[in-house]
C-alpha cells in the first residue's frame, strides 16, 4: 500500500450523501441506551418528573454540543473529527492526546462496550452465553472465554471486515440498520398506546420514600451519566468529514436535525414506557422495552423487542467502528502514530490498518474485562469519562479558534455562540468532575493511560520527524 505521505497518494472518497450521513448520526446515537438505561435513570431519581428531567438536560447539553461541533465540523471536513479540531486550537499535543485517548480508551472502550450489549440481547435466544465456550488449559494456567466474550468478539470481526470493504458498504449498511431500528421503536410506541393496557394515571405517582439533598444530587448525577451515555455518538460524523459529500452544508444540518430527531424519539419511548408501567415497575425492570411490548402484544412482542434491541446496537456498533480507525489514521497521516495506520487500501481507500488496530484493541479489551458478569457497565465506565473529557474542551475550542483564526471560512456559526459552547465546556467539566467523585478507580485507570501516552508523543512528535522531516508537522 502507498503512503499518502510518498507520491501517488490514495485519497479518501467522498461517497457519503445526506441519508447516509444521517443515519450515521441516529444510527450510532441510537443503540443500547433506549432499551438498557431508563430503569437505571427512574432508579437513581425515583420520580417520573425527575426521570424527564434527566432526558431533556441530558438531550440539551448534547445538542449544545452538536451545535458546537457543527461550526467546526463544516470549517475542518477532515477525517479525524476532534484530533483535527483540537491540534489546530491547541496545538498537536492536545489532538494526540485525543487520539491516544481514543484508541486505548474511548472508542476502544465504546465498540467493546457496544458489541457486549449486543452479545446480552442476543442471549435472550440462546442458552448458556454466560458460560464458558472455550476452555484451554496451558500448565497451570486455564483460560476460559464465555459466550457473551465469543458473540462480541465475533461482531467486532465481522463489523470490521464488512467496513474494510469501503465507506459506502458500510454506510449503506449504516443506513439500512438504522430505517430498521428507528421503524421497530416507533412500532413499539404506537403499539403501546393502541394496546388499551396503560393509563395516564402512571405520570402523577408519588415517589416513595424521602432522601436528602446529597443523596439526591448524587442520584441525579448518576442519571444523567446514564442519559449522556444514551446519547452518545453525536460526535463520530466528524470523524469522516474527508468522506461526506458537500460537508460544508451537510455535517451542520445532519448534525443538529439528527439530534433533535433523537430526543423526540426519546421523550415518545420513555412516555409510551410510563403509560404502559408505573414508575416501581420500570425500576425494577431489566428490560423495560420488552416488558412493554409483552404488556402491550403478548410474549411475541417482548421477543419482537428484544431482537429490535439487537439490531439497534448493532447499528451503533457498525457506526463506531466505521468512525473510530479515521482518528489513528489522522494521526499516523501527521506522524503522531505509527506510520503505517495511515495506508489506505487501494481498491476500497479504507484504513485498513487502522482499522484491525481498533479490532485489536476492542477485542482486548473484551478478553480483560468481558469475562466479568457485569463486563458491560465495567466498559460503559472505562470508556465514558475521558470521552466526555474532551468532548468539553473540543466545544470550547469554537471560541478559541475565533480568536485565533477569526478570518477563517466558516459555513457554519453556532447558535447561541459563545454561550453554547461555553456552557457547554462547563457542564462537560461538572460532569467529569461527578465522574471522578462516583467512579475513582476507573477514572484513575483512564487519566493513568492517557498519561502513558505523553512518552509515545516525544517519540512520534520528535524522533521520527526529525530522521524524516517529510511528514507532515
Amino acid at each position: 500500500m502507498a503512503h499518502p505521505a510518498k507520491g501517488k497518494s490514495i485519497e479518501l472518497k467522498r461517497r457519503l450523501s445526506v441519508i447516509d450521513a444521517g443515519a450515521l448520526v441516529t444510527g450510532t446515537v441510537i443503540g443500547t441506551g433506549i432499551f438498557l438505561v431508563p430503569s437505571t435513570i427512574a432508579r437513581e431519581v425515583g420520580s417520573v418528573g425527575g426521570v424527564f428531567l434527566v432526558w431533556l438536560i441530558g438531550g440539551l447539553l448534547s445538542v449544545a454540543g452538536a451545535l458546537s461541533y457543527a461550526e467546526l465540523g463544516a470549517a475542518f471536513p477532515e477525517a479525524g473529527g476532534e484530533y483535527v479540531f483540537l491540534r489546530r486550537a491547541y496545538g498537536p499535543l492536545w489532538g494526540f492526546l485525543f487520539g491516544w485517548q481514543q484508541v486505548v480508551i474511548g472508542k476502544s472502550g465504546g465498540i467493546a462496550s457496544l458489541a457486549t450489549a449486543f452479545a446480552l440481547f442476543l442471549g435472550f435466544f440462546l442458552d448458556g452465553v454466560q458460560e464458558d465456550w472455550v476452555r484451554l488449559s496451558i500448565g497451570q494456567v486455564v483460560w476460559t472465554l464465555t459466550g457473551i466474550q465469543s458473540i462480541a468478539l465475533a461482531s467486532i470481526l465481522a463489523l470490521t471486515a464488512l467496513n474494510y470493504l469501503g465507506i459506502a458498504v458500510g454506510g449503506a449498511v449504516q443506513s439500512i440498520l438504522t430505517m430498521l431500528k428507528v421503524a421497530a421503536i416507533l412500532v413499539l410506541v404506537f403499539l403501546a398506546f393502541g394496546a388499551g393496557e396503560g393509563t395516564w394515571a402512571h405520570f402523577y405517582a408519588k415517589p416513595e420514600g424521602a432522601s436528602d439533598a446529597a443523596d439526591r444530587w448524587v442520584g441525579f448525577a448518576a442519571a444523567l451519566a446514564a442519559a449522556l451515555w444514551a446519547y452518545d455518538g453525536w460526535n463520530n460524523l466528524t470523524m469522516v468529514g474527508a468522506e461526506i459529500h458537500d460537508p460544508h452544508t451537510t455535517i451542520p444540518r445532519v448534525l443538529i436535525l439528527g439530534m433533535l430527531g433523537v430526543m423526540i424519539i426519546y421523550g415518545l419511548t420513555n412516555v409510551a414506557y410510563f403509560y404502559v408501567l408505573p414508575l416501581n415497575a420500570v425500576i425494577q425492570s431489566e428490560r423495560v422495552a420488552q416488558d412493554v411490548a409483552a404488556i402491550a402484544v403478548g410474549h411475541w412482542g417482548g421477543t419482537a423487542i428484544t431482537l429490535a434491541a439487537a439490531v439497534s446496537t448493532l447499528g451503533s456498533l457498525n457506526g463506531a467502528i466505521l468512525t473510530g480507525a479515521r482518528v489513528s489514521y489522522a494521526m499516523a497521516r501527521d506522524r503522531l502514530f505509527f506510520r503505517h495506520m495511515a495506508d489506505l487500501n487501494p481498491i476500497h481507500h479504507t484504513p485498513a490498518k487502522a482499522l484491525l488496530l481498533q479490532c485489536l484493541f476492542a477485542c482486548g479489551l473484551i478478553l480483560i474485562l468481558g469475562h466479568h458478569e457485569h463486563a458491560f457497565e465495567r466498559l460503559f465506565d472505562y470508556a465514558i469519562f475521558g470521552t466526555w473529557l474532551f468532548y468539553g474542551i473540543t466545544a470550547l475550542a469554537v471560541i478559541v479558534l475565533r480568536y485565533r483564526q477569526p478570518n477563517l471560512p466558516r459555513p457554519y456559526c453556532t447558535l447561541g455562540y459563545p454561550w453554547v459552547p461555553l456552557i457547554f465546556f462547563l457542564l462537560a467539566g461538572a460532569f467529569c468532575l461527578s465522574m471522578i467523585l462516583r467512579r475513582p478507580q476507573e477514572t484513575g485507570l483512564g487519566l493513568t493511560l492517557l498519561a502513558a501516552g505523553l512518552p509515545f508523543y516525544g517519540y512520534w512528535r520528535f524522533f521520527t520527524q526529525k530522521i524524516d522531516p517529510s511528514g507532515k508537522p
